[in-house]
Formats: structure tokens, C-alpha cells, sequence
């Protein structure tokens, strides 16, 4: 992402004339020639210099700051939209959303039980499950089921639960490892300093070596899509294309997984919705 001088200047003029001294909880005062805040109201109300801001309105500062803009955005009173369109003028990336934490909303319910052709689960950023379809269910059995507390992560599963890699061929073990852990690297990340994700790392490194030895590797990648192969206890292989979409926030994600052109995957769906989900339960459970 680039600065865009022009654009900037245009859009923090244009913000900064819609809103009058009432919406911006300012007194009225004598008659104003031209409609709006004046640059020194907006200024005040952003904590910061009002040459700065003349600057940017001319298009000749240098790039303003993710705090800068934070400041902008609410003396402007402008909605989400408006701001996320500010950062990306000055070159920045929107800041994420509200985050849903462990909380399902009802239209990702709604969806997951709309989808009965294709698997579908619900995880956070972190990779705890929170929801899945019967489909994702009779898929992945006990490898993936929502359990309380901190086994249902899946980077916890597949360091300290040698089951769950029953599930994927041995010789794609290590690479999958590896996809995990940077993929985790990539939220604990974004969240900083965040109580849960520090908890899980801490965790992991008590667990499992080669959980450390891949973390210190510090590869990144986000999974958004690729080919996964599984081996199912009662169908065999088979392979699926992932696919990750993100919510606004980007701490839960949407993981559906649907059968490539030409493969046996939807034949083996039709067979995982006459066996379902509690053949693979009864199996872990021996």
C-alpha cells in the first residue's frame, strides 16, 4: 500500500466541511463564512498541530501515522467505512475490527447449517474450533470435535495428540506441522500481547519439542487455501481444496472444504452422510 497525497488531501477536506460544530460537539459561535470545521477545531479535537494538518490538506506532508489517523478519524466522526478508507490513502492497513472471541454469531450458525453439501467449520484465528456441520464432523471425527477448555485447538491436537495424525498421510506430517506453526505465528502476531495467544505458546513449548523447534524456525503464512489430503478410518484417501475466508475482525475464520475437479471426493461425501459422524467417534474410543 502507497501513499496517496492527492486523494488524502481531497478526502480530509471534504470530511472535515460535512461536519458541523454541533456533530463535533463544538459551540456554534458567530457566522461562518465556509461550511464546516475550521482546520484549527479539527486540530484541537485531534490533538495535534494545525499546520500538520494544513499540510496534509495540501497534499504535502509526509505519511501521517496509524495513530495520527486513529485521532483524524474520531475528530471527524467518521463511520468504519470512511475510516478504513482513510488508511488505506495514507498508505496504512485498516485496523481490524471488533473481535468476536469464542462467540458464534448467528449468520455463521445460520450458514454452516446451510451448507449439507461441503464440510464447514468455524475456528478462531488461534485455531480453537468453535462450530462445525455434520459434514466437517463425519470428515474429521474425533480428530476435530469442539471439546471444552484447550484441547479443542488444533495446533494443541496435533503436537500432543498422536491420533489426530492418523488422519493425514505420513509423509505429509512434517510439512503440516510446519504450515500449523506458522500459521499460528501469524495471529499471535496480529494480537500482540494477548493473554490467550501467550498462553497457548507457552504451553505448546512445555508440550512439545517439535513444536519449539518449528517455532524458532519463525516461518509466517497465513492459511487461506490449498490441497488438503486426509485418510479417512472408514473411506480411505481422499483430497479436498481449503479454502479460509476471514471475518471482518479476522479473528475466526470460515474453513470450507470442497471436492477438486475430477476427484473421488464427492462420491466419498455422499458416503460420509450415510456413515457419519459417530463411526469415527466410536473408533477413538476403541
Amino acid at each position: 500500500m502507497t501513499l496517496d497525497r492527492r486523494e488524502l488531501a481531497d478526502f480530509l477536506r471534504r470530511a472535515r466541511e460535512r461536519l458541523t460544530p454541533q456533530e463535533a460537539g463544538l459551540p456554534a459561535g458567530p457566522r461562518r463564512r465556509t461550511p464546516g470545521l475550521r482546520r484549527q477545531e479539527v486540530a484541537q479535537l485531534a490533538a495535534m498541530s494545525a499546520d500538520y494538518l494544513m499540510r496534509l490538506e495540501q497534499a504535502r506532508s509526509p505519511q501521517p501515522s496509524p495513530q495520527l489517523l486513529t485521532a483524524l478519524a474520531r475528530a471527524l466522526r467518521l463511520t468504519s467505512d470512511e475510516r478504513d478508507h482513510l488508511y488505506l490513502l495514507a498508505g496504512h492497513r485498516p485496523p481490524a475490527g471488533e473481535p468476536a472471541g469464542h462467540h458464534v454469531g448467528p449468520t455463521l450458525l445460520h450458514l454452516l447449517d446451510r451448507l449439507v453439501d461441503v464440510p464447514a467449520q468455524v475456528l478462531t484465528d488461534l485455531g480453537d474450533l468453535l462450530a462445525q456441520n455434520a459434514l466437517a464432523e463425519a470428515l474429521f471425527g474425533c480428530t476435530c470435535t469442539i471439546a471444552r477448555g484447550p484441547d479443542r485447538n488444533v495446533a494443541w491436537r496435533w503436537f500432543t495428540d498422536p491420533f489426530v495424525r492418523e488422519a493425514y498421510p505420513v509423509r505429509e506430517h512434517a510439512a503440516h506441522g510446519r504450515e500449523v506453526v506458522a500459521d499460528l505465528r501469524a495471529a499471535v502476531a496480529r494480537r500482540g500481547a494477548d493473554p490467550a495467544a501467550t498462553a497457548l505458546v507457552d504451553r505448546l513449548h512445555a508440550a512439545s519439542e517439535e513444536f519449539t523447534a518449528l517455532w524458532e524456525r519463525h516461518e509466517v503464512a497465513v492459511r487461506r487455501r490449498s490441497r488438503k489430503r486426509l485418510v479417512h478410518p472408514e473411506a480411505g484417501p481422499v483430497e479436498f481444496d481449503f479454502e479460509a475466508l476471514l471475518t471482518p475482525a479476522e479473528d475466526q475464520r470460515v474453513l470450507l472444504y470442497t471436492p477438486p475437479p475430477g476427484s473421488r471426493a464427492p462420491e466419498f461425501l455422499d458416503l460420509l452422510k450415510v456413515i457419519g459422524p459417530e463411526t469415527a467417534h466410536r473408533r477413538h474410543r476403541g
